[in-house]
């Protein structure tokens, strides 16, 4: 199944990303179940990618905020209010706090959303995927969302609605970046970073005992699930796509005496 993504073009991904709101009604045709399975990978993976982009762009952001904030000891409104909506997103409590922005805006390893969506949608056939492209069982209590069938009397709580499969991507990423029941895998994934060691999929499972009411045996299956398909190879380093912070920030700087400040 690798080598059918290896070599998708990241560019021809995106835009593919950008075409796609739901799995086809011809996915769901599909009655070899490998031919499925390599279907949903193919689907996912460039929303994926499009995810991580945005991730990087955020985080390339908050570099350079600091960068020129620590050089100049001055923000423009816009640029303080860009960072400001970054901590509200992340739930970061200091504004001016720049390691809690770079432990919490940082990529989750591409082998643990697909095993995870795989679990926790079927394979993209469970009815929260189908009606509400809803990929990693995600809850709400607000007023729009699908009520479980075998809801315990006395809950409220029901299956979010998500307009497209690249926002139930992104709602999932937000929540294992900034729920306080993820405090334990993102201080694993900084550490890793620290000393140089790759956070793959196998490494981050092992945090996530509070994503289900399984625990270690939740942990297990994901596992299982990334060494099955091989999907550990895609955590492996790469030539990831680069993110230019400096022309948007170019318009956020505010020019002073010869000087581009924040």
């Amino acid at each position: 199944m690798i080598r059918l993504i290896t070599g998708v073009v990241f560019l021809s991904a995106v835009m593919l990303a950008d075409t796609l709101k739901s799995f086809p009604a011809d996915y769901y045709k599909i009655k070899d179940v490998k031919a499925q399975k390599e279907r949903f990978v193919k689907i996912l993976y460039p929303l994926i990618l499009k995810e991580e982009q945005k991730i990087r762009q955020e985080r390339a952001f908050v570099e350079a905020f600091f960068s020129h904030f620590v050089q100049n000891g001055i923000a423009n409104p816009e640029a303080a209010a860009k960072l400001a909506k970054l901590a509200k997103k992340y739930r970061i409590k200091s504004l001016y706090d720049k390691e809690e922005y770079l432990k919490k805006i940082d990529l989750i390893p591409v082998s643990l959303v697909l095993a995870q969506a795989a679990i926790e949608s079927n394979w993209g056939k469970s009815r929260f995927a189908r009606e509400a492209n809803n990929l990693f069982g995600e809850w709400t209590w607000g007023k729009r969302g699908i009520i479980p069938k075998n809801r315990p009397e006395g809950e409220r709580y029901k299956i979010r609605i998500f307009s497209s499969l690249e926002a139930s991507i992104a709602s999932y990423m937000r929540n294992l970046n900034r729920h306080w029941a993820y405090v334990e895998f993102r201080d694993a994934r900084l550490a890793a970073k620290q000393t140089g060691i790759p956070f793959t999929g196998f490494a981050a499972a092992v945090h996530l005992k509070r994503y289900s009411q399984m625990g270690v045996k939740y942990t297990h299956m994901v596992k299982r699930t990334i060494k099955k398909h091989q999907w550990n190879l895609l955590d492996l380093p790469h030539s990831a796509p680069r993110f230019d912070a400096g022309r948007e920030l170019a318009m956020l700087f505010e020019k002073r005496e010869g000087l581009k400040r924040f």
